[in-house]
């Protein structure tokens, strides 16, 4: 007969570090449609790196994805409510040899940014945080557009 005994505190901290690892997932907040597929293919097909000091992040949430300093992070969620019509700044965002997507770009009272896709379905929105913004604005959004065309265009910016 084998006697289990309870285990010591030592061993459940090193267990739970097991579990939670080294991991710098960036915590997101689901969006309403992300069980979409077509959110499953579009964040599948991120890349892995937005430029320097933005390489890709684990996130918590499904059709999420994220760069950069998990402090601090770029949050793009995939199935965000699609913008009606706005009279919000609407650019028109064209990818080296691809797609061009249109882009409702708003800054927050925080000096952040918050980027939602205009006419496709299903939505895509991307938040850039402040210190991001400043330092390197939004030169990386065109490598985002391969990946957000796998979207069905609807609509367009004027």
């Amino acid at each position: 007969m084998r006697i289990r005994r309870p285990a010591t505190p030592a061993a459940v901290v090193a267990g739970l570090a097991l579990l939670t690892g080294c991991s710098n997932a960036v915590g997101a907040e689901v969006a309403p449609h992300a069980t979409d597929p077509v959110c499953a293919s579009v964040v599948l097909a991120m890349p892995d790196s937005l430029g320097d000091g933005l390489p890709k992040r684990d996130t918590t949430a499904q059709a999420t994805t994220a760069w950069g300093d998990p402090e601090h992070p770029i949050v793009l969620r995939c199935g965000v409510e699609p913008l009606g019509p706005t009279t919000e700044h609407c650019q028109t965002v064209e990818t080296p040899g691809g797609p061009s997507i249109d882009w409702v770009v708003v800054e927050n009272d925080d000096k952040s940014w918050t980027l939602t896709t205009y006419g496709r379905t299903p939505a895509v929105e991307l938040h850039v945080p402040a210190s991001v913004a400043s330092a390197d604005g939004s030169s990386y959004v065109d490598l985002l557009g391969p990946a957000v065309a796998l979207t069905r265009q609807t609509r367009s910016c004027l």
